[in-house]
């Protein structure tokens, strides 16, 4: 098996190190200092369950990696539709692409058979079809992190907690890849059950990233400092509680309630939202994937979205004014 981790940054690099360890053939795609320390020494994994360094070969020209037989996507789900030079020297004709993204993916509605809303674009994560373009969807395999990773330092990864990913399917079949993907990631030490119904798994990551995400990068506060303030935790209930809705009027039926939820995200204590983080780091923001879509789902099933419209809209206008920013 050869894997390529295109944008082997935190997440990326952490898996890439995994599989390497379990002996799989890994090419680690990454640009700048990062790489340049991983190529000199190894990816350094600091874990509370045991630290180790992996040293798979590690470059930022994807025509030195060739075709793989998976590719892992760690780049951020705005980047998606800009990546085509990069992907195009690492596929061939059955390369599968994992795309390990937040939020809501480009491929959510491929192969739901029968249901009223198979084959229908999202246009706040495939605006125009751009991603469609670069990332078929007869490649991808869902991919949903439970796993909290940083960069230190270039080259080394602090593992924080959690080591699930779950993956499938966007039709719910349980395939061959899916599979030896799976078998592969856990005689990394990693978790990787394959899921006929992943999109119960996105809803279930998405209520809180949905919530959390802008509201931190609104008011610069932790989760911990949501959940403890009395209105802004009401705020997170209300868009939870819109969030499921949608869900359920889409199909899905996320299995946890909104209060287990927020409880679990309380017990993080004072982590920065991956959304924060960006914003911190005068990046862009991932506001399409986490909630725009998520109002235009609103919008596709009729289901009344008042608070998840209000927040999007004053993240959107953070997201565009960082933006114009950064250009």
């Amino acid at each position: 098996m050869k894997v390529a981790v295109l944008g082997a940054g935190a997440i990326g690099a952490y898996v890439g190190a995994a599989l390497h360890r379990a002996g799989v053939d890994v090419h680690l795609i990454a640009r700048g200092a990062h790489l340049a320390a991983m190529r000199r020494d190894g990816v350094r994994v600091l874990s509370p369950r045991g630290d180790f360094t992996a040293r798979p070969p590690a470059t930022d020209d994807p025509g030195e990696v060739g075709e793989a037989d998976f590719v892992f996507l760690g780049l951020k789900a705005n980047s998606y539709a800009s990546c085509g030079k990069l992907l195009a020297p690492l596929l061939g004709p059955d390369t599968a692409v994992v795309a390990a993204q937040n939020g809501i993916p480009w491929w959510y509605f491929h192969g739901l058979a029968g249901h009223p809303l198979e084959g229908q674009r999202i246009e706040a994560v495939d605006p125009g079809g751009a991603v469609s373009e670069v990332l078929d969807v007869r490649r991808a395999i869902g991919c949903v992190v439970y796993c909290s990773t940083e960069i230190e330092e270039p080259g080394v990864i602090r593992h924080l907690e959690g080591t699930r990913f779950s993956i499938g399917e966007p039709d719910g079949t349980i395939s061959r890849r899916c599979r030896d993907l799976s078998a592969a990631m856990i005689a990394g030490g990693l978790k990787c059950p394959v899921e006929a119904r992943l999109r119960d798994d996105i809803w279930i990551k998405l209520m809180g990233n949905v919530a959390f995400n802008p509201l931190s990068a609104l008011t610069g506060a932790t989760m911990a400092e949501i959940c403890a303030h009395d209105d802004t935790r009401a705020v997170v209930a209300a868009m939870m509680a819109e969030t499921v809705a949608i869900a359920r009027a889409a199909g899905a039926e996320p299995s946890v309630s909104i209060e287990k939820r927020i409880d679990g995200a309380r017990r993080v204590g004072h982590h920065k939202t991956s959304m924060l983080q960006d914003l911190e780091a005068g990046k862009a923001l991932e506001t399409d994937a986490i909630i725009g879509a998520v109002v235009e789902l609103a919008d596709l099933t009729g289901v009344p979205a008042p608070t998840l419209r209000n927040v999007y809209a004053a993240v959107d206008l953070l997201a565009l004014n960082r933006a114009r920013r950064i250009s």
